[in-house]
């Protein structure tokens, strides 16, 4: 019988993009501060983070994402603007419940803004909805 060899060899694994790797590392860098964040901080810095990631933004996303901030301010003032995976997000009671996603930071054709609908389930199930847009509608 011929003699079996065996040579380890090391594979890069490709499982996640650069832009997915990099949205996890936001996401661990989110982490670490919300538990250095006092509760009672947590909307102004939340607040201020949110601002962060739309300056940030190229302007056709920033343009939606201001007027979107403004809509949920306005609208539903209990919700805790934070980010969530570098994204501009909004929480209510620690759960994130709805989020924008700038068309230019993951390359995509539009923006899109989703709603996290794993609340109000009982079943657990992990879903999230968005939807795309090309402009606000003022």
């Amino acid at each position: 019988m011929p003699k079996k060899t065996t040579t380890a060899t090391s594979k890069k694994s490709n499982i996640f993009t650069e832009a997915e790797k990099a949205a996890l590392q936001d996401t661990v860098r989110e982490r670490k501060r919300a538990a250095r964040r006092d509760p009672a901080g947590a909307r102004e810095e939340g607040e201020r983070d949110v601002q962060e990631q739309i300056a940030a933004m190229a302007p056709a996303d920033r343009v939606m994402a201001k007027r979107i901030h403004a809509i949920l301010k306005e609208a539903a003032p209990e919700l805790v603007p934070r980010t969530w995976y570098g994204l501009p997000a909004y929480a209510k009671e620690g759960k994130v419940i709805c989020f924008f996603k700038a068309a230019s930071k993951y390359k995509e054709r539009y923006a899109t803004f989703g709603f996290d609908l794993r609340l109000g389930k009982a079943n657990g199930s992990a879903q999230t909805r968005s939807g795309g847009h090309r402009k606000v509608i003022e």
